[in-house]
């Protein structure tokens, strides 16, 4: 079992920055954040492998969005530059605990373990 807490989130404006954490309560395999906009659907923005520090992002995420982790701290990050209004959405963080058999780590079904979500809201 592994608890989930997302925090960091908040207003901020256009081109600023917000950084997320997530600490977890337990091991994990695999993190990842997602967000949802209201009215639409649960996106993926990016994943870390816990051991090894490998990411992977949403291509249209990539370079504006990092993904990090300290292990000491069981805690994962998700740092946030030159946000846009089009970023304001709920994101949550998930966790694996182990890989699963043609799931798509990029898919939302691949993570047993949610946040609660922290809301981002960015002004134009």
């Amino acid at each position: 079992q592994v608890q989930l807490v997302e925090s960091g989130g908040g207003l901020v404006q256009a081109w600023g920055s917000l950084r997320l954490s997530c600490a977890a309560s337990g091991l994990t395999f695999r993190m990842a954040w997602f967000r949802q906009a209201p009215g639409q659907e649960r996106l993926f923005v990016g994943y870390i492998t816990w051991n090894t520090g490998i990411t992977n992002y949403a291509d249209s995420l990539k370079g504006r969005f990092t993904i990090s982790r300290d292990k000491a701290k069981n805690t994962g990050y998700l740092q946030m530059n030159s946000l846009k209004p089009e970023d304001t959405a709920v994101y949550y963080c998930a966790a694996a605990t182990t890989a699963r058999s043609y799931v798509a780590a990029t898919s939302a079904a691949s993570y047993g373990y949610w946040g609660r979500g922290t809301q981002v809201t960015v002004s134009s």
